[in-house]
């Protein structure tokens, strides 16, 4: 039955209109933004793993820009520390000539105390970013700390880890005072002071404290340098986790764009048939009027 009231034709075209126009719109959507998952209402579940995800990712990349701070600070450190061994060097040398009976050893103490200016210097100049690892402080417990990691735990928990040495163990100085360094490893160092009258078991006795600086410098450098092989490491680690975050986000909302420019030539295709068959259903009302004729 043909009604000019009802046509049910043209109701059924009209609905699969609507559902090929809504179709082809998500399509379009994720051909222009590249995401298959772009709001939540797309996959919850992928939605909220991908945002967290994303969101520790950021982290991690601020964390990784953080360990380039750490390290410029560990190799200001190990350069001070570098320098001062050569520093401490000159005075053993100096202290080996002052064995010669002949020599003057107030000449000698002059060149001793201007590398012990030098010593302090050093220290003094050991600042990067206000932090300043050659002198400790008066808190011997206090600790240099390099951020080197963010982690998400199993109970969702997060947490940043860092790396950390004890400042009085590398510390040239605990401190300064009137531009001179006290204390700390090269505190015995400052303290050497020739005359003409030095004997040579007091000479001997400041060979000895030189030699237990240099060692104890040597030691300082030892765990500077560990810690910049795990800041580099860390480093390299941090970009592959990074990469591994995001190629796994990827995975989840983004769209195949050869799929989606498949689906959307045939939607388009499918789109134009659907207006046709509207079309046609459309007219078919009009052929009731050939009947009258």
């Amino acid at each position: 039955m043909t009604s000019i009231l009802t046509n049910t034709s043209a109701m059924s075209a009209l609905a699969t209109l609507r559902n090929i126009n809504t179709d082809l719109a998500n399509t379009q959507d994720r051909v222009s933004s590249g995401y298959r998952v772009g709001e939540a209402a797309d996959n919850v579940a992928y939605w909220s793993i991908s945002t967290t995800m994303n969101s520790d990712n950021k982290a991690l990349n601020s964390a990784k820009d953080a360990l380039g701070v750490g390290a410029a600070k560990v190799d200001t450190a190990y350069a001070a520390t570098e320098s001062a061994i050569e520093v401490v060097n000159e005075i053993k040398a100096k202290l080996v000539t002052a064995s010669e009976t002949s020599t003057d050893k107030d000449q000698i103490q002059l060149e001793i105390t201007k590398l012990q200016e030098q010593l302090s210097a050093v220290a003094q100049a050991a600042s990067f970013s206000g932090e300043n690892w050659a002198i400790s402080g008066s808190n011997t417990g206090t600790a240099g700390t390099v951020v080197d990691g963010f982690i998400r735990e199993d109970s969702g928990s997060v947490k940043i880890t860092t790396a950390e040495v004890t400042l009085a163990s590398i510390a040239m100085f605990s401190t300064l005072n009137a531009g001179a360094g006290e204390g700390g490893i090269l505190g015995t160092v400052m303290d050497i002071e020739l005359t003409s009258a030095s004997s040579q078991t007091e000479i001997d006795g400041f060979m000895d404290d030189v030699e237990t600086a240099l060692s104890s410098l040597t030691d300082a450098g030892a765990v500077l340098g560990a810690l910049t092989t795990r800041i580099d490491l860390q480093d390299d680690f941090a970009s592959t986790l990074s990469d591994a975050i995001e190629s796994g986000v990827s995975r989840l909302v983004d769209a195949d764009m050869e799929e989606e420019s498949a689906k959307l030539s045939a939607l388009q295709t499918q789109q134009q048939l659907a207006v046709q068959s509207l079309s046609i259903a459309n007219s078919s009302s009009q052929n009731i009027l050939s009947l009258f004729q």
